[in-house]
């Protein structure tokens, strides 16, 4: 066991380290010192990127774990030094990261759901329709009008797809909130309570769930059948349903027991976090998404000392070390060296350029059209706009169903981040500052400032 620590060890030092691999035959010792090195190292680049950040570009911690994400991919970090970037994060060990990316973002949704104000989605349920119809609507409809244009460039869409199929596509793709990136911008710029964050969480969460069963519905021509988009969408619904009638019902012995204690015991904090899994492998299981069931339960959790407990053992945790896991494994699978043509360059801009205006566009014009200010509109629009993390697990589904091309993927990936980029700063000009200003909200947190400009 101890020689085969040491040639893994070796695999990963070694400027060789492919062919060191090619020969190794792996462990379960082997994947443990690869993953407590990979998670080494995820940590440092999303604290020294994250702080980067910050400090350079106004960015949200977030976002640099996002980009992070990327630099220890192929893109960067595998073009500079592709021998070690492979020798750390071998193929062979990529499912281990997986299952703790998977593990972050779903417990992290369910922290988000334990935020979500009930009175406020009740008080602002005109104006979460409105939203999130127009940011369902109107990215289809601007989809219908450039996938034609994209099927006849090329090697963005591979041969079979139907003109149907591929606007479906795009359609959900251009629809996507980044749901996990939008709740923490709401958590880090101090809106998680408040109506405009709730607001767009819940926006959010509808136009991604329409987004999904899109994709389901496009997977069952490619092999899934029909049965598939049934399950997800009828799955998701009953469930929902059932929680939202008879959740909180049944959920709240746990807060009574927390209360009457004063504090949260071993044993209700497993109970909850068994929960939390059962609902995160339902919604897996029927096709829609682990974090769409860690949110329903956190939403439908007690409230009170139940919810403070649990921020409080849970929480960090979540945030700092197993959330970037999932950042890292998304970077792994994206490629920022495909669009390498000027006619690429440009369709990526126009790609860009529709995607800004379907989302940030209609949800600006959603929301003045259900009666919110101008400047709530805006931030509305900036907050939903942004794509993140989200994107790239859908349009990695889309690479590996053989929906689109490489060169496709990577102009959504750009798309992608420059979305995500855009939010925090966007927001913070036309909504962020002047409510802080006006004692709306309070400073932003850790030390994140703002611009001069």
């Amino acid at each position: 066991m101890i020689e085969s620590l040491r040639s893994t060890v070796a695999g990963v030092l070694s400027p060789h380290g492919p062919a060191v691999q090619a020969s190794h035959s792996y462990t379960p010792g082997d994947f443990s010192v690869h993953f407590f090195m990979q998670l080494a190292v995820i940590l440092l680049a999303c604290r020294i990127v994250g702080w980067a950040g910050k400090k350079l570009f106004n960015q949200p911690q977030v976002v640099g774990e996002m980009i992070a994400g990327v630099v220890l991919g192929p893109s960067l970090l595998g073009l500079l030094f592709p021998d070690a970037q492979l020798a750390l994060f071998p193929r062979e060990t990529r499912n281990v990261l997986y299952a703790g990316a998977q593990l972050g973002v779903g417990l992290y949704m369910f922290m988000v759901g334990l935020t979500l104000r009930l009175d406020h989605v009740r008080s602002k349920a005109k104006s979460a329709s409105m939203v999130s119809g127009a940011g369902i609507v109107v990215p289809f409809v601007m989809a219908a009008l450039i996938t034609p244009w994209l099927l006849d460039v090329p090697g963005l869409f591979l041969p079979g797809v139907s003109q149907a199929n591929a606007t479906l596509f795009m359609g959900a793709c251009i629809a996507l909130t980044a749901f996990p990136m939008l709740a923490r911008i709401i958590n880090e710029r101090g809106l998680a309570n408040s109506s405009l964050g709730t607001l767009s969480l819940t926006a959010g969460a509808f136009d991604d769930a329409a987004s999904w069963c899109v994709l389901a519905i496009v997977l069952a021509t490619f092999g899934g059948g029909p049965g598939v988009a049934l399950l997800a969408i009828g799955g998701a619904v009953l469930y929902v349903g059932f929680m939202l009638l008879w959740g909180r019902r049944l959920l709240a012995p746990l807060g009574a027991a927390v209360e009457a204690k004063g504090e949260m015991s071993m044993t209700v904090l497993a109970v909850t976090l068994i929960l939390f899994c059962l609902s995160a492998f339902l919604m897996d299981a029927i096709g829609i998404h682990a974090i769409f069931g860690g949110f329903v339960m956190g939403a439908c959790m007690p409230r009170g000392l139940f919810v403070e407990e649990l921020q409080r053992k849970v929480e960090p945790l979540a945030v700092v070390l197993l959330l970037p896991m999932f950042f890292t494994y998304s970077g792994l699978n994206t490629r920022m060296d495909m669009v390498n043509s000027l006619p690429l360059l440009l369709v990526a801009l126009a790609v860009l350029a529709v995607s800004v205006l379907a989302k940030f566009g209609a949800c600006w014009a959603a929301a003045r059209l259900s009666g919110e200010d101008n400047r709530t509109a805006l931030g509305i629009g900036a907050l939903m706009n942004s794509r993140g993390l989200m994107e790239l697990i859908i349009i990695n589904i889309g690479l590996q169903k053989g929906i689109i091309g490489p060169a496709l993927f990577s102009m959504l990936v750009l798309m992608a981040i420059v979305t995500t980029m855009m939010a925090g700063p966007l927001f913070e000009l036309v909504y962020g500052r002047r409510a802080r200003s006006e004692g709306e909200l309070d400073a932003l947190p850790d030390g994140l400032v703002l611009d001069a400009a």
